[in-house]
């Protein structure tokens, strides 16, 4: 482990998962929440000295035990649950889906139930949850601790739902799962360009939901989208940690047999179901460029069809914003920038990125530098920040 950074990383991430796994033992957010801040204070002590061990996960969940068992002695039923535990490599092969399941209840506001399933079961800080959400970092922390409160205070169960309660949470544990990757994907946070491990999490919760919901499209469209993305991932940085675009990656590292299986899996699901979903038309996008043999072959067209079918069911400045990089290979940058510039997201880096690029393509070059400053004063990953700052340089 080279720096205290990495350390901290090491230990955040492999506490994210033990808090799942407390509190769907323990039933209770705070107890759990506190036993694994406990733990993770401890390795951040002991670790540096000792050295991480070949079990982090399994050492974190022993020192979360006996922590537990020393503060909550007194209360048998907390007791008797923690002294039956085993370290697990991981939780049971449903534990977090469960979890994500109890959070995602229609007795919480959708924002809450949102937030508080990426912070407590994903383990994602709030700072990464607001940047996903694209608000406050107060205001995310807010609906946490009330959500927390009113699940605690409703004895909502802890349990997948009837197959009667399903739809009205599928949407908010879809949604979870799909900021879960794209904060795996592309970090937001200035300790690593992506996460394999958030990746990894998000594509085996969503087999998980797969396989329990066999005949849901838009679980098979998230599913499809995930694998698509992730059969590019050897070509979208260099060996030295360098992001690159994929206009620029080299398409014999894609993983061309996993491109084929998700995108059968996603016309499999079409030829079933004739009304695609937002996961299902995002997936079909991706394919269109998994399966562009060049970046100038790019079916374009048909990405803003898909485009504008996404934007009918689902409105998002953030569609937009990918919409009109299609506009601008169909209609010209001048178009594409026109209608960049009615969108209100002067808080997203790739907002100002995405202008600066059609600005240099119109010539507008001061500007586009500005934009690029913009784009680089808005975003903490480090990846992006040397992307940006290399073409500021020229």
């Amino acid at each position: 482990m080279n720096t205290d950074d990495e350390l901290a990383r090491v230990v955040r991430d492999h506490a994210g998962r033990l808090a799942g796994s407390l509190v769907s033992l323990l039933g209770d957010f705070s107890a759990a929440e506190d036993l694994v801040q406990d733990a993770v204070e401890i390795a951040l002590k002991r670790w540096p000295v000792e050295g991480v061990p070949d079990r982090p996960d399994a050492w974190l969940f022993t020192v979360a035990k006996r922590r537990g068992l020393d503060v909550l002695r007194r209360q048998q039923n907390y007791r008797s649950k923690l002294a039956a535990f085993e370290p697990p490599v991981q939780p049971p092969p449903d534990d977090r889906l469960r979890l994500i399941f109890t959070c995602c209840h229609p007795a919480l506001a959708r924002e809450a139930q949102v937030a508080l399933t990426l912070r407590v079961v994903c383990g994602l800080t709030t700072a990464q949850i607001a940047a996903a959400l694209l608000a406050s970092e107060s205001a995310v922390a807010q609906r946490i601790t009330r959500a927390k409160r009113k699940i605690t205070d409703a004895g909502i169960p802890y349990r997948i739902p009837r197959d009667d309660e399903l739809p009205e949470r599928l949407t908010e544990v879809l949604t979870v799962i799909y900021l879960l990757f794209n904060e795996g994907y592309l970090s937001s946070t200035a300790e690593r360009a992506h996460s394999r491990d958030l990746v990894d999490d998000a594509e085996w919760l969503t087999a998980l939901l797969h396989g329990l919901l066999p005949n849901e499209p838009e679980v098979a469209g998230l599913l499809a989208l995930i694998r698509l993305h992730r059969a590019r991932t050897a070509a979208r940085f260099t060996p030295a940690g360098d992001l690159i675009l994929l206009e620029d990656q080299d398409r014999t590292l894609w993983d061309h047999a996993a491109i084929a299986e998700a995108t059968a899996l996603l016309t499999r699901t079409a030829h079933r179901h004739h009304a695609p979903g937002p996961y299902q038309l995002q997936a079909a996008i991706a394919a269109c460029h998994s399966e562009a043999p060049t970046w100038s072959e790019t079916d374009w067209p048909q990405i803003l069809v898909l485009y504008d079918m996404l934007l009918t069911l689902q409105p998002s400045p953030v569609t937009c914003l990918h919409r009109s990089i299609a506009v601008s290979y169909v209609e010209g940058s001048a178009v594409a920038l026109a209608e960049l510039d009615q969108l209100a997201l002067d808080s997203y880096p790739l907002f100002h990125a995405t202008r600066a690029q059609f600005l240099r393509e119109l010539g507008r070059n001061a500007e586009a530098r500005q934009a690029d400053e913009l784009a680089a004063e808005r975003t903490a990953n480090p990846a992006q920040l040397d992307l940006l700052r290399e073409r500021l340089a020229h």
